[in-house]
């Protein structure tokens, strides 16, 4: 089976090739971490404490970790944890948000790449981060002694039936997991569908929640939010993790209430990187005044003061968005109009924004459905109704007030995952 899977996954790489080489030159995708990816060639853990590797594949499950790679160093701090990651913005991210920890790109699931980094790392528990089932990875950790747990897992509609097509292949895979601590009873049932082994199987709810900030005066919104120039005065409407054609949508919005309103402030924060130049272009070609975030740590005489600084931000950097959010009274979650299936809602609603996203938020299903049951956020159908949002938040801030506090209540409802999650960790290790 391992060399299937071999012969498997060198067609399909050869077959993407020429995609893969148009983003790397392109977007500067996929151009680093080869002897990792190709050899297994990680770091080498060299203590004999006990070891825990954690994957995360991109920025969110690295956001992810946070709080249980937190209350681990607090309360096991004999173990040692290690992080790995696909993508190159989720390994920038993890280097700045875990520089105590060691991070590296995560091997791609061909059999010597797996057991090569096993060897090296010598983890006791490999923990996937969500659901991030490669089979060498798996066999590699079992082969080597060490036990597999899924923390926070998901298991959506679309990929379960996917899944059930295969279904044979998959249950061996998931009987080989020692833990899978899944965020509701709705994902329990689609694991258990699939074979995996019921004492396996723990509802611990979602450690998104727990990873939320809830103190709109933390240091880090604080120091945004001077940098900004922004006062207690302005209504921040925040546009996060966008993807096209969003950020065009709320910069025509911003235009046209602006004039009503001269206390809106517009932050715009794309979901990737590479579209930081795309949207600096949309914003030049508005004539509209603005910002770049990466200028503000920087002042020279080119730059006006805080207090004089034009009314549109554009968030160029990564890993700030949740802090970000602290400044925002009104909240759109991009991801939402496309086909990306939705970003995480849970930080603004954490800070008590009034949120809205729209209509396209599968991927966060669980987290949706909790919102509106509790009226929590508004769906937005089209940038038509994001803009009667904004108006109604901006003319009505007692609505968008009660909003956002049923939003942080919700919030506060669902933590303890987090530790839910650590004891169950304790009990496999």
């Amino acid at each position: 089976m391992p060399y299937l899977l071999n012969l498997l996954y060198l067609l399909l790489l050869l077959i993407a090739f020429p995609w893969l080489l148009w983003q790397a030159v392109r977007k500067g995708k996929y151009r680093r971490g080869y002897g990792a990816k190709f050899w297994g060639l990680v770091p080498r853990r060299t203590s004999e404490k006990t070891g825990l590797w954690f994957h995360a594949v991109s920025v969110g499950e690295v956001n992810l970790l946070a709080p249980l790679l937190k209350r681990i160093q607090v309360q096991q701090p004999d173990w040692e944890c290690v992080v790995s990651t696909t993508t190159l913005t989720g390994m920038e991210l993890a280097r700045k948000k875990y520089p105590h920890l060691t991070v590296f790109y995560c091997p791609l699931d061909f059999s010597w790449a797996a057991a090569t980094a096993m060897r090296r790392i010598r983890p006791d528990v490999l923990v996937l981060a969500e659901l991030e089932l490669w089979p060498n990875l798996v066999r590699a950790a079992k082969k080597n002694g060490a036990k597999v747990a899924v923390v926070n897992g998901r298991l959506g509609e679309k990929s379960f039936h996917g899944y059930r097509r295969i279904r044979r292949f998959v249950a061996r895979m998931l009987k080989k997991l020692d833990l899978i601590a899944v965020q509701d009873e709705t994902y329990a049932k689609r694991f258990r569908d699939l074979g995996a082994l019921p004492e396996t199987i723990h509802v611990t709810g979602s450690i998104k929640y727990d990873g939320a900030q809830t103190d709109r005066q933390n240091p880090a919104t604080r120091r945004l939010a001077a940098l900004a120039g922004i006062t207690a005065e302005d209504a921040v409407f925040l546009a996060g993790s966008t993807q096209e054609p969003e950020e065009a949508a709320a910069l025509k919005i911003f235009q046209r209430l602006s004039p009503e309103f001269p206390n809106l402030r517009l932050i715009i924060v794309p979901r990737h990187p590479e579209r930081f130049e795309t949207v600096a272009k949309l914003l030049d070609q508005s004539g509209v005044p603005w910002q770049r975030r990466t200028l503000l740590d920087h002042p020279s005489p080119l730059i006006p003061h805080p207090s004089s600084l034009p009314r549109i931000l554009l968030v160029d950097v990564v890993g700030e968005l949740g802090a970000w959010w602290g400044t925002a009274q009104i909240a759109f979650v991009g991801g939402s109009f496309g086909s990306r299936g939705g970003q995480n809602m849970i930080e603004p609603a954490a800070y008590g924004a009034a949120v809205s996203f729209g209509p396209n938020t599968w991927n966060f299903r669980d987290i949706v459905t909790a919102m509106l049951d509790r009226e929590a956020a508004v769906v937005v159908n089209n940038p038509a109704e994001l803009e009667q949002f904004v108006r109604r938040c901006l003319i009505q801030p007692d609505y968008a007030a009660e909003l956002g506090r049923r939003a942080q209540a919700l919030v506060q409802s669902q933590m303890g995952a987090t530790e839910r999650t650590l004891n169950l960790l304790t009990a496999v290790t």
